[in-house]
């Protein structure tokens, strides 16, 4: 894709963020941790009291809606932190106004709304990033390189768990969660990161089937689901979630089974290498301790990583790691699970558009 953009080199990167929830202060916090390169200039929401809740926004400047803001700002970027079944009309507006979107995941809840958008930034000639800061994590880092040095091998297995809660209270706190229009369920929203390792990791899907089920939640969308998948190299695995774990989170986990080495990744969020053993050793295998982690949040600390990225790219130093094309691909299984599930059949790859 071709980008209209002149790198950003003679004063800070300027960023608009649309939305003030709970993940916006992941979002204003890696801002801050470049404040001699980036700062934030425009805020957004429908909602006056969401601002509040950061007071560190009392210098800038605030609205009502992002059409009002985009008459006015003079950013670089805009930020998208709404329900995400806004995300597909809002970024098509940033795009409209020749200002580069970041959007959180899952880009767009409906997969011809994410090809949409895309399709507009194209048109625009900006930069459409999908954050998908989990993939910073040291220890998925190190897993990475793994797959990438090739250490193990052919692969024959592959198990994901995301054991999870979600009370009601967390549904109840707005009357878009849990809906199909704005939110998905456990599967497009909780476990959408994990979903994502599916294909960075593992490689292209051949076919995948599901099964969901609202057991407990009162909500439109599903509580809990059940992936089976084949990868195009042979490979089997499948992927287990839940929003019903009593009392608390229980673990966010991989477990990888290769021809030349075995590795599992758990903890509450992929935060622990429990078990790493390869035929052969290499350098990163002394980082193993050093990558593990406590963590007290599912969302992880990648996302001032995510964000250098960012503003490399907008400087002119670098190519973005995870853009819009990077983010359909989970987009991709997502459809194909919920497909499967509401038409009990299994979902071959590419998806029909």
């Amino acid at each position: 894709m071709q980008v209209n953009h002149i790198p950003i080199t003679n004063r800070k990167i300027r960023f608009a963020l649309v939305g003030c929830g709970r993940i916006a202060k992941n979002h204003i916090g890696a801002i801050e941790q470049f404040k001699d390169e980036a700062e934030l200039v425009d805020v957004c929401d429908i909602d006056e009291q969401a601002f509040s809740a950061y007071p560190d926004l009392a210098s800038v400047n605030k609205h009502s809606s992002l059409t009002s803001m985009m008459a006015s700002t003079n950013a670089d970027a805009a930020i998208l932190t709404t329900p995400s079944g806004l995300h597909p009309q809002q970024a098509i507006e940033a795009a409209e106004h020749k200002v580069h979107v970041i959007t959180e995941k899952p880009m767009a809840t409906r997969w011809q709304d994410a090809i949409d958008m895309v399709k507009a930034c194209d048109k625009a000639g900006v930069h459409l990033f999908v954050v998908k800061q989990n993939r910073k994590n040291a220890t998925l880092q190190l897993l990475k390189q793994a797959f990438d040095k090739g250490r193990f091998g052919k692969i024959y297995m592959v198990n994901i768990n995301v054991f999870w809660t979600r009370p009601q209270e967390y549904y109840d706190q707005a009357k878009w969660r849990g809906t199909w229009e704005l939110d998905g369920g456990a599967l497009m929203n909780q476990a959408s990161h994990y979903i994502d390792l599916l294909d960075w990791l593992i490689g292209p899907i051949e076919s995948l089937q599901a099964y969901t089920a609202t057991l407990e939640r009162k909500i439109e969308a599903e509580d809990s689901a059940v992936i089976s998948v084949r990868w195009r190299s042979g490979a089997l695995g499948s992927m287990n979630v839940s929003m019903l774990t009593y009392p608390k989170n229980l673990e966010g986990s991989i477990t990888i089974l290769g021809e030349k080495g075995t590795v599992r990744l758990g903890g509450v969020a992929v935060n622990e290498i429990q078990h790493w053993e390869f035929e052969e050793p290499d350098e990163g295998d002394d980082k193993i301790s050093d990558a593990n982690y406590q963590t007290t949040s599912v969302y992880g600390f990648g996302h001032p990583l995510y964000y250098r990225n960012v503003i490399d790219v907008l400087q002119g130093k670098a190519s973005p790691e995870t853009d819009g094309r990077e983010g359909l691909k989970s987009l991709e299984v997502l459809t194909a699970a919920y497909r499967s599930a509401r038409d009990g059949k299994r979902i071959n790859f590419p998806l029909d558009q």
